[in-house]
This record gives structure tokens, sequence and C-alpha cells, in this order.
């Protein structure tokens, strides 16, 4: 209990953010949802055949599994919360037309007849007679369907849009449970405190339901409004992938930026995904700014020709830097000291054991092979796929998040991971790297990418960042790595004092 309340302690203003990014998700979602199944349900009342067709599509669109649904959307929409909240409102669709349907089509014929003596308006009729009686269960939809993007919209943390999926995401990368319970708490409590309240709409009167909604949408709106007014009028968003390296290294540019350009705010967007989806986002002006690596630009972003397994580092971040030049007009800044190299690992015992100090040498004990690894890894040239192909293995890998990997090689669930070489689990769990002497890791050396157009108009940012030039080395970032994912020190933290203590950075104390 002693380290949860110091967990939460140390990251309230974070949680604060994340909960209010993902009440700003969850009920602009359930608004949507309301206005589209609301209305559509009404109407479905009088054509009950395609009543029966719209209940079938909507609940067809429930049983699309919510990874998949997004992947659906990120070609057509970007990434970030646009996704998620169109997401939402297609699982949030079901209930609450069912219900409202179910409510008015039930009501008892007799009122109904009694309306039409009276010489009641079809609309008159509605709002006096079908909606009143028929709210408490159009509330119970919509108290469902809360429940459920609440719940579902810890996923939108996968693609950027932040909220409390970003605690559990993190959690399970760093393997701090903490994270996870804050996370997951703080989204349980968040949903029965909404669905609470909402409860108390069911005996109440249709103009309160309606007054209740309206403050809301002003609510919203108005703190949003306020929220763009009150920022500068440009805001650079940086962007990191999953991990404490990632988001050691975007916390340093926010510090150095903000340091050298006071006319620009900077927004963090940490644990954002994968390579593609950062790439992507970068590409559709998502974010501005995200740090990759060399070798990576080569193997899985760019299109390059010739051989690159016997470029040296400088040459390969050369031709990484032509290459997204000429091919999507960005800029690759200069590349920092460490490089952060694809690994094949192994507990030292197991290695002692079989005498392992190569890839190669897995070929004779290939049979006994269970290795687990990330999904990128196992689909990458430069992972995987590269390594079967170069040294003749056949090594099937089943498919891990990075720190759960790391877990089963030391409950010795499996006995063959990848890694990063600056990973600091390498050292606390004792773990021998096997050498590439193919060369299928290509060099690896971090550096922000971003548009050639924000880097010609923003030279003091370009600046900033270059102060990392041939800076942190390769134990540097793994002592970083250390503070962060076994003695829980923030990535904020840790990345300021580094800057501080290799002057880049003036101490604010």
């Amino acid at each position: 209990m002693t380290t949860l309340w110091n967990t939460f302690l140390d990251q309230r203003t974070q949680l604060l953010q994340a909960l209010w990014e993902h009440l700003q998700i969850s009920l602009t979602a359930l608004l949507i949802a309301i206005v589209i199944a609301v209305p559509l349900a009404i109407w479905a009342t009088h054509h009950r055949n395609v009543a029966e067709f719209l209940l079938q599509v909507t609940s067809v669109l429930q049983t699309i599994p919510s990874l998949a649904l997004l992947g659906l959307l990120i070609p057509l929409v970007g990434i970030g919360s646009v996704p998620a909240i169109i997401a939402l409102v297609i699982y949030a669709l079901l209930p609450i037309f069912q219900n409202t349907y179910v409510g008015i089509d039930e009501i008892d014929p007799s009122l109904e007849e009694a309306a039409d003596a009276f010489g009641m308006s079809r609309m008159r009729k509605l709002f006096k007679v079908e909606i009143p009686i028929a709210l408490p269960v159009i509330i119970s939809g919509i108290r469902t369907a809360l429940v459920l993007i609440v719940g579902t919209a810890t996923l939108a943390a996968l693609i950027g849009a932040g909220g409390l999926g970003n605690f559990i995401l993190l959690g399970i990368d760093q393997n701090d449970t903490s994270l996870i319970v804050i996370g997951a708490v703080t989204s349980a409590l968040l949903a029965i405190i909404l669905s609470t309240l909402i409860k108390f709409l069911q005996t109440a009167r249709l103009r309160t339901v309606i007054a209740t909604v309206g403050v809301i949408v002003v609510g919203f709106v108005g703190v949003s409004g306020y929220q763009a007014v009150s920022q500068p009028k440009e805001n650079i968003v940086i962007a990191g992938k999953l991990g404490s390296e990632p988001n050691i290294l975007i916390h340093m540019y926010k510090d150095l930026i903000e340091q050298s350009d006071k006319s620009v705010t900077v927004t963090l967007k940490p644990n954002f995904g994968t390579t593609s989806f950062l790439f992507n986002a970068l590409k559709s002006k998502s974010i501005d700014i995200y740090p990759e690596f060399s070798g990576t630009v080569l193997e899985s972003l760019v299109e390059s020709s010739g051989n690159n397994s016997n470029l040296s580092a400088h040459e390969t971040y050369v031709k990484a830097r032509n290459d997204l030049k000429k091919q999507y007009n960005m800029t690759y800044l200069k590349p920092m000291k460490y490089q952060n190299t694809f690994a094949l690992v192994v507990r030292k015992s197991f290695a002692k054991k079989y005498n392992l100090k190569t890839i190669g040498d897995l070929k004779s004990i290939e049979s006994q092979i269970k290795a687990g690894m990330t999904l990128e890894f196992i689909n990458r040239t430069d992972g995987l796929k590269g390594i079967n192909k170069k040294y003749d293995l056949n090594i099937k890998a089943s498919s891990m998040q990075a720190s759960l990997r790391y877990e089963a090689l030391k409950r010795g669930n499996i006995n063959v991971g990848d890694a990063y070489s600056t990973d600091s689990q390498l050292k606390q769990l004792d773990l021998v790297m096997l050498k590439d002497n193919k060369h299928v890791f290509p060099p690896y050396q971090g550096a922000p990418v971003m548009s050639e157009k924000l880097a010609s108009s923003h030279p003091k940012i370009v600046a900033a960042l270059n102060k990392l030039a041939g800076k942190i080395s390769d134990e540097d970032m793994q002592k970083m790595n250390y503070e962060v994912n076994v003695k829980k020190e923030s990535a904020a933290k840790v990345a300021r004092q580094y800057l501080i203590s290799h002057g880049l950075l003036e101490d604010a104390k």
C-alpha cells in the first residue's frame, strides 16, 4: 500500500490530466451516440422492418474486436482521439438504440390511443407521452453504454488519444503493478460515479434531462474553448513510443525546446504506440516530432536501395536522413551517441549450459528453443525474419508485450527473447546478449525526426534539439532506464537531471 500511495503522489498531476482526457473522450462519444441512436430508434418505432435490420447491424458492430476496429479506422481518419471516439460511438449505439426502441414500442397501446383521442400531433405525443414514459428505459440504456465506453476508452492510449489507458500500458511496460492498479481503479471509479449520476436522471422529468445534457455540452465547449484561447498560438506536439527510454527522450526534448523558444508550448504524448503509428501520425501532422532510430528508418520506414548491413553508424544515419528528406520531405536531426540496437537475449545460466555466445550458436539447440518476442520484432526484416534467414534458423516465437517477455524469461516460460541493448532489465535480470556476427541488426542511433517545414520555420527548436547530438552514452541510457523502471523515478525527473548535470539545461532552483 505504501508503494501504491507513493506512486499515486508522484503521478497525481499526470493522473488528473489522464482523467480529464478520459472524461473528454468518453462523454464526447456518449453524447454523439445519444444524438444518433435516440432519434433513429424513435423513427424506427414506426418502421418495424427497418428497426429489426438496425438492431442486427448495431449488434454486429458491437461484436467487432476493439483493436481491429481501431486498426480499420486509422487509415481512414488517422491517429488520436478521432478514431477512438468513432469506435466508442459504434460500441455505444446498440444499448441506446435498443432501449429507446423497446421503451417506446412497449408503451401501453391504450395510452397511445388516449393521446390520439385528445388530438395530439405526433411530435406533441412524442414529447408529452412517449418519451416521458420510456425515459427510465432509455436512461438505463445510456448508463449501460456509458460504462461500456469508459472501460473501452482505456484502449485509446494505444493510438495516442491519451486517457487512463496510459497508466495501464506504462504499468505493463515497466512491470509496475501500482501504475496498473491506479489506471484500472480510477477508470472503474469514473464509470461508477458517472453511472450513479445518470441513475438519478431515470426518475427526473424530461426538461431536467435536457437541461443536464445542455449543461454538460456547454461545460465541455467552455473548457475546451478556454484551453484553446489560453494556450499560446503554437503548440508543438512531441510523441514517443511505449517504454521508459522514449519517455525520457521526449521529456528532454520538451525541456530543451521550452528553454530556447518561449513563444511555443510543448505537449507530450508518451507511450503512443509502435513505429508505424508514430510515423503515420507524423505524416498526417497529428504530431510534430518524435525520436526515431537510424536503423529503423532504413529497415521499416523508407524505400532503401542497396545492402544496408555493412554500413557504419554514420553511413546508416546519413542514408536514413537523405531518404527521409527525399521521400517524405522530413528532417532528421543530428543523432545521439548511444546505439539502442536490437538483440537476442538468454539467461546467463542457459547460455552457460549450452555454450551460447552468438546467435548462430542457437542452431545446435533449435529444437529446444521457446521464444517470446514483441510483435514488431517478429515481423521486421531487421528482427526475427532477418535472423531466421541469415542464420538458417526456423525460430517460432510467441508474440508478447515488451515487459511480459522479460517476466517470461525470468520465470523460465521462454528461454530466448528479443531486447534493446539499453534496456535496464538486461542488468536487472542478468541476461546475456548473443552476438550478431552476421550483422542482421544495423546501427541504431536515435535522433528527432520532424517535417522539413517545421525545421525551417523554427531554427530555435532545431538548435535546441541538436544539443543532444553526440551526447548520452550506452551506459548513460541504461542507467536512466534503470532509474525509471527499477527505482520508479519519473521520466521527467530523470531527463531533467541528465540535462542539468551535463550543462544542457539551466537549473531552475
